[in-house]
């Protein structure tokens, strides 16, 4: 079956399918791994009112890079803040960095006085 009856029998079955350029695809896996594709072949298939996309190609795959977690941040921006300290500072933070650092500055201020 040559490509052109293929397109006609699949647009006659309601699907769509539309070619999106692209250079390189990046799938970020749970565990912090990579799959990159280079110089991909992708589709956007559209079908019963659901979209998938296809890619194509050669894939590598790239070890996770473990960062500090957040309250790891916080504790090295505190010096002497525990572990728990940082993460309650944290949820109280509602997880920003920045605001948990100072939650804590205020609270070892407050303590020395």
């Amino acid at each position: 079956m040559d490509p052109k009856q293929m397109a006609k029998l699949m647009s006659q079955m309601g699907i769509k399918n539309e070619p999106i350029p692209a250079s390189r695809v990046i799938v970020e896996k749970e565990d912090g791994s990579k799959l990159v594709v280079n110089n991909p072949s992708v589709t956007l298939i559209e079908m019963q009112g659901q979209k998938s996309l296809q890619v194509a190609g050669e894939f590598a795959e790239e070890k996770g890079e473990q960062g500090p977690s957040d309250a790891e941040v916080v504790m090295q921006a505190v010096s002497g803040a525990s572990k728990e300290e940082a993460e309650k500072a944290l949820k109280e933070a509602d997880g920003d960095i920045a605001q948990a650092v100072l939650i804590l500055q205020d609270k070892a201020s407050a303590d020395r006085e």
